[in-house]
Parts: C-alpha cells; sequence; structure tokens
C-alpha cells in the first residue's frame, strides 16, 4: 500500500481500521492514525492521520492534521499539514491545507485553498456546514 509514501505524524502504525462492513453515524474524534473503509456519515475531527481507503465512503466535514483519500467524500476537508487525493479518490467538496497533492485519475468537484499551516483550532469553520448528498 502506498500511504506511507508522506511523514508520518505521530507514527505510522493504525490506531484504529473501520471495515468496509461498518456503517457509522455522528461525530467522530480520534488520536493517532485510522483507516477508514466503511461508510461514515457526520463529523470528524482529529489533529492527527485519517486515511480513507478505496472502500471508504465519507459524508462528512473532515478536519485532520493529515488526510489520505483514496476513496469517496461529500463534504469539506480540512487539514493542518496536508491531503492527499490518490488515483482512485472521488471528492466533492472543497479542500484546505498547506500542502495539496492531486494525482492522476482523481475526480474532484470542488475548490482548492493552499494556506499557511496553523493549529487545528484555527481552522475556520465551514462555510455552510450542511453536507447534501449526490444523486447518482
Amino acid at each position: 500500500m502506498g500511504w506511507r509514501r508522506s511523514k508520518p505524524t505521530g507514527g505510522s502504525d493504525l490506531t484504529a481500521f473501520i471495515d468496509e462492513g461498518s456503517e457509522i453515524e455522528g461525530k467522530y474524534t480520534f488520536s493517532g492514525t485510522v483507516m477508514l473503509n466503511g461508510k461514515f456519515s457526520g463529523e470528524i475531527a482529529s489533529n492527527d492521520r485519517l486515511i480513507i481507503g478505496e472502500k471508504g465512503v465519507v459524508n462528512a466535514t473532515v478536519r485532520a492534521g493529515v488526510v489520505l483519500i483514496n476513496g469517496e467524500v461529500v463534504g469539506n476537508v480540512f487539514a493542518t499539514e496536508r491531503v492527499e487525493l490518490r488515483g482512485t479518490a472521488r471528492v466533492y467538496g472543497d479542500v484546505e491545507a498547506p500542502v495539496v497533492v492531486v494525482e492522476e485519475g482523481v475526480l474532484f468537484e470542488g475548490h482548492c485553498r493552499m494556506t499557511k499551516a496553523r493549529p487545528m483550532d484555527q481552522v475556520p469553520a465551514a462555510r455552510d456546514g450542511t453536507v447534501v448528498s449526490l444523486k447518482r
């Protein structure tokens, strides 16, 4: 798996793994590194690393230190360090981080804003705050 290319934040070992058979709704906060391959709706907040796997489907506002996306995200993504949209990623929402990487093959519908690095508590609140499901 190529997700270890980035500089690890707080270690590269997984703290939690949410498999594709899981569906979660609400607010999820964590520390360490989390890999999400299931379905999630709501809000995700952390100062650490979130990896959204190829099978992951996230309908949420995401705030984390590092966000690596291989799956689908419907909602805005804010990171204090970096966001990487990998080859199979599908992102429908705005992305904001000091470093933004978009690989070839990614589907990205939204705005991208590269900002100066700052602590998570200084990341602005989402403009609208609502996540709208897209019809497929």
